[in-house]
């Protein structure tokens, strides 16, 4: 297996030597990391289904806004942006399963800890994926009042004219053209990226850097790897929302253990982490 080293001359904001290794993977790799992830559920369920819940708690309460707000047609927009911030959501979910490799205590107030780890450098990588949300939802608003006349549709034919009308396959295509390709870039920042963050003593433009290297080296399995995440939590919400009480841990814990299989810290310089609670 041929691994590719970060070299020091990257350089990071701390001044921290690098001294880890980005690993070629394949694609059987998947259904490993996705393994993992589940038994890291059933040994944590109350944990995973407590962040699941929230989700879906959330996205409840987010629907409830909109249709009082008179904005329904940003339902569809909003559940792909979710994709955006799960990343740093999911810091919670990333911490247990580092805790669990560590044989560490895992309880749902020490998953909550995992936000306090390097909170400078996780609420700056919070404020990139926030303003990718927020590019994506404004592109939204745009493609409805490109293709809508200036106007958005009303909510009794709200789903006929996004689906169904003339302009339906166009509107569609164009807006999944888009979402996509802004969700391919938040995916090569964020899948090594924050978990490393949670891991190990580095800055923010440090794991952005390992991020996209790790991306650009694998990028055929980890696209693979994307759009199963993208089916998986499309699947979750199609079901009222509900599925996400599961997919969303399943898939954070997993998100880790991909982390794990792409990135060899054994020889790295930057320390790891303390535990900020025992």
């Amino acid at each position: 297996m041929s691994e590719t080293t970060i070299e020091q001359t990257t350089g990071s904001i701390g001044g921290l030597p690098q001294g880890i290794t980005i690993r070629d993977v394949t694609s059987d790799q998947s259904g490993k990391w996705l393994e993992a992830g589940w038994r890291d559920f059933k040994r944590t369920p109350a944990i995973g289904l407590a962040y699941g819940g929230l989700c879906v708690i959330a996205g409840y309460l987010i629907l409830l806004s909109l249709f009082q707000t008179g904005q329904p047609y940003l339902t569809l927009p909003l559940g792909a942006g979710f994709m955006l911030l799960a990343p740093v959501i999911a810091v919670g979910l990333y911490e247990t399963s580092r805790r669990l490799e560590m044989g560490e205590n895992v309880t749902l107030w020490h998953s909550l800890n995992g936000f306090r780890r390097n909170p400078g450098q996780l609420g700056a990588i919070g404020v990139i994926l926030m303003l990718f949300f927020l590019a994506w939802t404004r592109i939204a608003m745009l493609l409805f009042a490109l293709f809508y006349n200036g106007s958005v549709p009303s909510l009794d034919v709200l789903i006929w004219e996004t689906f169904f009308s003339r302009d339906a396959i166009t509107f569609l295509i164009t807006g999944t053209l888009l979402g996509g390709a802004l969700a391919m870039m938040v995916f090569a920042i964020t899948v090594v990226s924050i978990p490393l963050l949670v891991d190990r003593d580095v800055d923010v433009i440090t794991a952005l850097i390992t991020s996209v290297a790790a991306f650009r080296k694998n990028w055929r399995v980890l696209t693979g790897w994307a759009a199963m995440i993208a089916v998986m939590a499309a699947c979750g919400m199609v079901v009222f929302l509900l599925g996400l009480a599961v997919m969303m841990p399943l898939l954070g814990y997993s998100s880790w253990h991909a982390y794990r299989g792409l990135i060899d810290t054994e020889k790295a310089e930057a320390r790891r982490l303390r535990r900020v609670v025992p």
